[in-house]
């Protein structure tokens, strides 16, 4: 997902206003900064989509120039006054959430003269839209390191695709990609880094990879003696958990804690669980400090302002997605490829209906199941009251094709689902009530370690 472009001039504007009085042609160096960036950054992805703006942002801040250049040094010192010094930027109010990375108060003093990598991505924005990056940078904080998840640091890469270690174009920091081969930062990674700081969004279920990285950045913080910071974030899915509980000798990337498909816990609780219950190489904990919310419960309905990955672009997608993502070891589409991934689901084998799509190779889904080829699509159910996985969509897609060509990727499913359990349900055309009675031990079990670890009523 490509970074809001209203972000990245809000951004660059805080760091050229804070200098208005003593450099005054500051934002026309931003706006050289950013055409120059469009004709030789190799990340172009980000601001070419944006180049026909180019002339009008120019304008705006000629505006801006005029209009700060009016005012006394003294009250460009008090708006500096105002940002840096700010205990928090509380944006909070009885029913809202603030999430802890707008919460600078909390964690300023531990980042203050630290060298620091931060782990993110699209999602680490504060509240005001900018860029967790880009505001401390704004701040004078000495970000030296940018680490990347799975989709880029950006957020443009499809689903398993290839992330090269690059050049962040907007701050020139070096962005060390954690997916792929290099999933774990290397001592050298960490060499001279005196914090990791760790603020992604996640979505609550266990084969979304994020708490995988999460994982190895702990391993490597805790190896290297380097703290990390977790900034917390809501899980859109945080109000139940179900699924099986994985099996170790089905873990990856996929995959790597014995937790069920929906765990119910937000990334900060979820690092405390991880260390907690020693589940790194070798038993080892990491310096945790998890920053949590304020005004946030496990029940309450949250809408993510940016996707989280290029193929979850709705708060639909999101809710859906633990029990359709099973299909992705089958061959039935999950609409990826179209405008509406994880919205609907389909096969050009199924019963012929007026509901179709196309999977075509886009932005974030390059080569998708079923390209350029008419698929028959399926609606799924959205209740948002409803606080279990819904295995329907497996049922109906196994009995519309009987079982011939269905499962096309066994051990990938049984990667997904944690057992080869659930594989050998479905075949054997057992109900959902069947199956599901078989996690009722696994959950029971899991709720009691999970409770240990909740930080929010």
């Amino acid at each position: 997902m490509v970074i809001k472009f209203t972000t990245i001039v809000s951004a660059i504007l805080i760091m050229d206003i804070r200098m208005i009085g003593l450099e005054t042609f500051i934002p026309f160096l931003s706006v050289l900064r950013i055409l120059f960036a469009m004709k030789y950054s190799k990340d172009n992805i980000l601001i070419f989509k944006y180049q026909k703006y180019a002339k009008h942002f120019g304008l705006v801040c000629i505006f801006l120039f005029l209009l700060f250049s009016c005012h006394s040094n003294d009250q460009t010192l008090n708006f500096d006054q105002n940002i840096s010094q700010n205990t928090s930027i509380d944006l909070s109010t009885e029913d809202s959430i603030l999430i802890a990375a707008d919460q600078l108060s909390a964690y300023k003093g531990i980042i203050n003269n630290k060298r620091i990598a931060i782990v993110g991505n699209q999602s680490s924005l504060l509240s005001t839209g900018i860029h967790l990056v880009d505001t401390l940078l704004a701040l004078n904080h000495r970000v030296v390191k940018v680490f990347s998840p799975e989709h880029g640091f950006r957020g443009v890469g499809s689903a398993g695709e290839h992330i090269s270690n690059s050049k962040d174009p907007i701050t020139g920091l070096p962005i060390v990609s954690l997916y792929g081969s290099h999933k774990k930062p290397t001592n050298e990674d960490l060499n001279g880094i005196d914090v990791v700081l760790f603020d992604i969004q996640d979505v609550g279920v266990r084969f979304y990879t994020y708490i995988s990285t999460l994982h190895y950045v702990m391993e490597a913080c805790a190896e290297n003696k380097v703290p990390l910071i977790i900034l917390d974030r809501p899980n859109p899915n945080g109000d139940y958990i179900d699924g099986p509980i994985l099996e170790s000798k089905y873990k990856s990337f996929v995959g790597m804690h014995p937790v069920p498909i929906v765990h119910g816990m937000t990334i900060g609780e979820y690092g405390k669980m991880i260390n907690g219950e020693k589940w790194l190489k070798g038993s080892v904990q990491c310096a945790l400090s998890v920053i949590p919310m304020i005004n946030y419960n496990h029940q309450m309905r949250y809408s993510l302002p940016v996707p989280p990955s290029p193929n979850l672009k709705t708060d639909a997608a999101i809710r859906l997605y633990p029990s359709l993502c099973l299909l992705e070891a089958t061959s039935v589409s999950v609409g990826r490829g179209t405008s509406t991934p994880f919205e609907w689901y389909g096969h050009p084998n199924f019963p012929k209906s007026e509901n179709t799509f196309t999977p075509k190779s886009i932005e974030g889904a390059s080569k998708p199941k079923h390209e350029n080829t008419k698929c028959f699509a399926l609606k799924p159910k959205l209740d948002y009251s409803s606080k279990e996985i819904n295995l329907e969509y497996l049922i109906k897609s196994r009995d519309y094709l009987r079982n011939s060509d269905f499962i096309t990727r066994k051990s990938f499913f049984q990667k997904l689902s944690g057992t080869d359990k659930l594989y050998h349900q479905i075949v054997s055309g057992m109900s959902e009530e069947e199956i599901r009675k078989t996690w009722q031990n696994g959950l029971e079990q899991y709720s009691e370690v999970r409770s240990k670890y909740l930080l929010y009523n």
